[in-house]
């Protein structure tokens, strides 16, 4: 199978079902938001942290494939003609929610109360969190953009809201975790 495939050279990709659409499609860009994101959640996985942020990591980056999935699927034509859904998929759950709200209240019991904001950095990893973070909020805004337009699955909006804390949650942590020093933000008063 050939990576290129020259469909795309005019500016337009095809979406599940096969309709085509411009590449700058609002729906382009909250799924290849997700992408990105899924990136940079590689990209913390790659860093010298515990194995078990690096499973939650492998599942969540699983999780954004099937939210890219379901973005990707027009919904004209989710369902086949035979009445099945053309994504054959498990969709994100409660479930999946509520797994990101556990590992964050587990990983918030040893955590300093914020009082302030924080500066984002302190180490590349602390960093890459944020980054990480920052495009999360992006996917999310895009994605309820597109869903104000042509709804989908509500659970996977509510997934990239809670995905978005999670991750400051987890910057927070690797933060305390590698004994650097967490800077607030406190502005001057005049």
């Amino acid at each position: 199978m050939k990576i290129y495939t020259k469909t795309g050279d005019q500016g337009t990709t095809a979406l599940f079902g096969g309709t085509r659409v411009p590449k700058h499609h609002i729906r382009i860009e909250s799924y290849g938001t997700i992408d990105e994101l899924n990136s940079y959640l590689g990209l913390i996985r790659d860093q010298d942290i515990h194995e078990d942020y690096k499973n939650v990591i492998i599942n969540i980056q699983e999780l954004l494939f099937t939210i890219g999935a379901i973005l990707a699927t027009d919904p004209q034509k989710a369902t086949l003609k035979s009445g099945k859904a053309r994504l054959n998929i498990e969709k994100i759950s409660i479930k999946d929610i509520e797994h990101l709200e556990h590992e964050m209240d587990q990983m918030n019991e040893n955590l300093p109360s914020m009082t302030h904001f924080v500066l984002p950095g302190g180490h590349q990893t602390v960093s890459f969190c944020h980054i990480a973070r920052c495009v999360c909020r992006r996917a999310e805004r895009l994605a309820s953009a597109l869903n104000e337009l042509e709804p989908f699955e509500p659970n996977a909006l509510i997934y990239l809201n809670r995905l978005s804390d999670y991750l400051f949650v987890l910057a927070r942590k690797l933060t305390y975790d590698l004994q650097v020093n967490e800077i607030k933000w406190i502005p001057e008063k005049h």
